[in-house]
């Protein structure tokens, strides 16, 4: 029997191309790149599912298909999932105007494509109903640059200001990635008016500039305790997430073919893995149908249908189909000698 369904729809903008990801975002769109056993985007769907939301809509575009491809086939039995299409990739806030007629009037949480809670959206959900009667609720975590996030300011239990990546600010306050929204149609009136007009900060249309809007025409707003947030959206963030992720894994170890090998957990390993005479682990992510002989790795991401032959990884990101083959060496070192590889 199904559980009843929480009265709110969830968006998550997951259209941009992901250029700080680059080169792995070249063949993939950001929410398909894999961590810790499986793409960004089914980390957040899984911790969506206590939620159980009326709907979740997609908004995709850059590469769109791959993302349609595997949410529809691994939960599409779980949420009911609409996609919309972000033909321009102009911000986020341009990406929940262009899913206005599918939000309508509903109630909404906006959760971005490239991060990963520790906590269940549920738990998020739960404190934002506590706050009681307001026009929304911004989920928020102490940074240490205020400049490279947006950022709120309280008046006691209410947000005084909101500001997108500011120069200067006594608050360090930033907004985590996740946001409720009640007064949905009055946000939808603030974006068209900043997208008619064109008002764009740092190149883009800012849901952050819509909310600061409405907070100064006098909806209250409220805020929502993040107590971990794990980036997904940089380099040199991924391996880091993967290894907090995998920590949280239960020991999984299913190999397709493990020859004179040992796996050191915690690892997530794909379908149609095979794993010969190698040291595998720890915190090493392996995507299906890849092969691995004569090579040590540890702390990596190993993309699907990859080959890799004698080599020695460490804290690398390998993509998918690639081929990684070093060679042996031979060597004769005498007394007192030092030699770095």
């Amino acid at each position: 029997m199904e559980t009843a369904k929480n009265k709110i729809k969830v968006v998550i903008p997951a259209a941009g191309a992901g250029k700080r990801l680059f080169p792995h975002t070249f063949t993939k769109p950001k929410p398909m790149v894999y961590i810790a056993g499986k793409p960004i985007i089914g980390h957040i769907l899984d911790r969506m599912k206590d939620l159980n939301p009326e709907e979740i809509i997609l908004v995709v575009g850059y590469k769109k298909e791959q993302i349609i491809s595997y949410v529809d086939k691994n939960y599409s039995g779980i949420f009911n999932i609409r996609y919309v299409e972000q033909e321009e990739q102009l911000g986020i806030g341009h990406s929940i105007f262009v899913a206005r007629d599918a939000i309508g009037d509903s109630n909404i949480m906006i959760a971005l494509g490239d991060n990963i809670f520790k906590a269940k959206y549920f738990e998020f959900y739960e404190n934002h109903i506590n706050n009681g009667n307001c026009a929304g609720s911004i989920g928020i975590i102490e940074v240490d640059d205020p400049k490279k996030y947006g950022i709120v300011e309280l008046e006691g239990e209410n947000i005084k200001t909101l500001v997108e990546k500011p120069q200067n600010s006594i608050s360090k306050l930033g907004i985590a990635g996740v946001y409720f929204i009640n007064d949905t149609p009055i946000m939808m009136s603030i974006l068209e008016k900043i997208i008619n007009t064109k008002k764009r900060t740092h190149g883009e249309y800012q849901l952050t500039d819509a909310l600061a809007e409405m907070v100064n025409s006098g909806c209250c707003f409220k805020t929502v305790p993040v107590s971990a947030r794990y980036d997904c959206g940089r380099t040199e963030s991924l391996l880091e997430v993967n290894r907090i992720l995998l920590d949280e894994r239960k020991n999984v170890n299913n190999v397709h073919q493990k020859i004179d090998s040992v796996i050191i957990q915690p690892v997530a390993i794909g379908d149609n893995v095979s794993i010969i005479n190698s040291i595998i682990g720890p915190h090493v992510s392996i995507a299906n149908d890849s092969d691995i002989e004569n090579s040590i790795i540890s702390d990596s991401v190993i993309g699907a249908c990859s080959h890799i032959s004698k080599v020695n990884l460490q804290y690398s990101i390998v993509g998918d189909e690639a081929k990684l083959i070093g060679k042996h060496n031979s060597l004769n070192i005498g007394d007192l000698s030092a030699i770095e590889f």
